[in-house]
């Protein structure tokens, strides 16, 4: 991104919203993200220091006037300085405590959502850390009843234990800091100077509990905790145009604080993840801003663990459509009908295999597996109905070249050539020279498979399907004879095995006075070979016997 976009905003009526634009672009972010998020009260500077992380001089509006100068949550996504294939994501907030705004409940979902969209927090203040400081801070003793971790609560719930777990690093920046950093004559780090301001007093009276609740929420809520102190960067009239000042005109210790602040993030901050530590992506984090802001603006309260169940379906729903498209581009890559069935099937497998490796990557928390079944049962559904188009196509062609190759016979078989003395000859040679050129011109086995079937409706004549037929009924009984056999011993004696497949050549003559017909052993084989059903109709006298 060449410059910051607004991810959420508010209408005139303060509901929150998310801007289109801006979940665009995290959905086109599929590396984890590294979401560090500014929170303060307004006036304080924090946009300078996301312009800082950001490397640039300019980004994040900076004001120099009494008005709050960011409305919403402000997005900038980077690349990552430090850590290859990371996007760090930049969010700046609003400054709390507007008394323009008029609403304090919009604050509280301005910091509630800053909690539960990054993954390092930066809380942004002048001055010190005092009890005034602290005081300021009451957002976060408000957590507990804006924000859920699980959706029901047990006898046992502890929300301390359960915020630890999810909840960001904390970083706290002290800006224009004037004092020296030493307690008890000895010097101290910026970190000693933060847990010195959080220490707790004994005793349980209201005033104790009301100086004690800040303390406790941040020790409590948040176990990573940070501290950088920064000098004032400039005088009074230069403030009013820090976007326009250079290096050399701001004070050193404060372009090395703000060095040491930037080297930590780069190095500590860790890539956003949610309960049972899955980390985010870009998609994924612009949906899961959707799924909190359209909780607050239902008036529900932010739950993590409907959030991820909810992220599941939409993420799993994307997946599946995800590979689906790329199973069927794969497909098509190669599919030219008519197909071998095991080009085809090869084909399939590979399409296959590369939509998983697209779900895979894109699916979220999917431990059950059910949307990965979904999606192989819309993949073999697909390929089914792929099976079928090439089991018509190889019809058709069949067809086709059935009756280019088979018009010279039909034409002897209608003109009579084959009526006179040594015409069967004729015709026996004709047929199996015109079978092996039929043969030769498909490309396929299911079209080579397709003959015996497909002659009968090739407009060639009685006398050629018959032929055929008796050919390949004998063929098909010489194959499976064993399973015929096993099949039928009840029934039929070993020694009648090879008349059943004599008679059933077509040079076969019965003796005098015996039809020339199809036993039933021979209709249960012609079912088997054309892999169609087949009804006998008989009178009624006839199927009593």
């Amino acid at each position: 991104m060449k410059e910051p976009k607004c991810l959420i905003s508010s209408d005139h009526q303060g509901r929150l919203g998310v801007q289109k634009e801006a979940k665009t672009i995290l959905e086109g972010i599929t590396q984890p993200v590294v979401v560090v998020c500014v929170v303060g009260l307004y006036r304080t500077g924090k946009s300078y220091l996301m312009n800082r992380l950001a490397g640039q001089q300019k980004g994040f509006a900076l004001g120099s006037t009494i008005e709050s100068k960011t409305k919403g949550i402000w997005m900038w996504c980077v690349p990552h300085p430090t850590k290859a294939d990371h996007t760090l994501v930049l969010l700046d907030t609003e400054g709390l405590g507007d008394v323009d705004k008029g609403d304090e409940k919009h604050d509280t979902w301005i910091f509630c959502l800053a909690v539960l969209l990054s993954s390092t927090l930066v809380y942004n203040s002048l001055g010190i850390i005092d009890n005034n400081a602290l005081e300021k801070l009451h957002y976060v003793t408000e957590l507990t009843e804006n924000i859920r971790v699980r959706a029901q609560r047990g006898a046992d719930h502890n929300d301390s234990v359960e915020f630890m777990r999810v909840f960001p690093s904390f970083i706290w920046t002290v800006r224009d800091f004037t004092l020296e950093l030493r307690k008890e004559g000895q010097p101290i780090t910026a970190n000693q100077y933060l847990e010195s301001a959080l220490v707790l007093k004994p005793g349980n009276s209201a005033k104790i509990e009301q100086f004690n609740l800040p303390r406790r929420c941040l020790r409590n809520f948040f176990a990573e905790r940070q501290c950088f102190v920064f000098p004032r960067p400039a005088g009074d009239d230069d403030l009013k145009r820090m976007e326009e000042l250079s290096e050399a005109e701001l004070d050193a210790r404060f372009l090395q604080r703000a060095k040491e602040f930037c080297d930590y993030v780069f190095s500590s901050a860790k890539p956003k993840t949610v309960t049972g530590g899955r980390i985010l992506t870009g998609t994924v984090l612009g949906s899961l801003t959707e799924v909190y802001v359209e909780a607050i603006r239902s008036g529900r309260i932010p739950c993590l663990e409907n959030a991820v169940e909810t992220l599941a379906q939409i993420q799993n729903g994307r997946a599946v459509e995800q590979g689906l498209q790329v199973y069927r581009s794969e497909v098509f890559k190669y599919l030219c009908f008519p197909l071998d069935p095991a080009e085809l099937s090869d084909i399939h497998a590979q399409a296959e295999k590369k939509a998983v490796e697209v779900f895979i990557s894109t699916s979220f928390n999917d431990t059950e597996q059910k949307s990965q079944l979904e999606l192989m049962r819309q993949i073999q559904t697909e390929y089914e109905e792929l099976c079928r188009q090439n089991q018509e196509e190889c019809v058709h062609m069949c067809r086709s070249k059935l009756e280019c190759v088979f018009a010279p016979l039909e034409e002897s078989l209608n003109d009579g050539s084959f009526m006179q003395p040594g015409g069967y000859q004729d015709y026996r040679d004709t047929l199996k020279r015109l079978t092996k050129e039929y043969r030769q011109r498909t490309l396929t086995q299911l079209m080579m498979d397709c003959l015996v079937h497909a002659v009968s409706r090739a407009l060639v004549g009685r006398a050629l399907f018959w032929h055929a037929l008796r050919e390949n009924l004998k063929l098909n009984f010489k194959q499976n004879l064993d399973r015929y056999k096993a099949l039928f011993q009840v029934f039929i004696n070993t020694a009648e095995w090879e008349d059943i497949i004599n008679e059933r050549d077509p040079l076969f003559i019965p003796p005098e006075g015996v039809p020339l017909g199809l036993r039933n052993i021979h209709i249960f084989g012609l079912a088997n070979m054309l892999h169609h059903p087949i009804i006998l109709l008989d009178s009624l006298s006839g199927m009593r016997t």
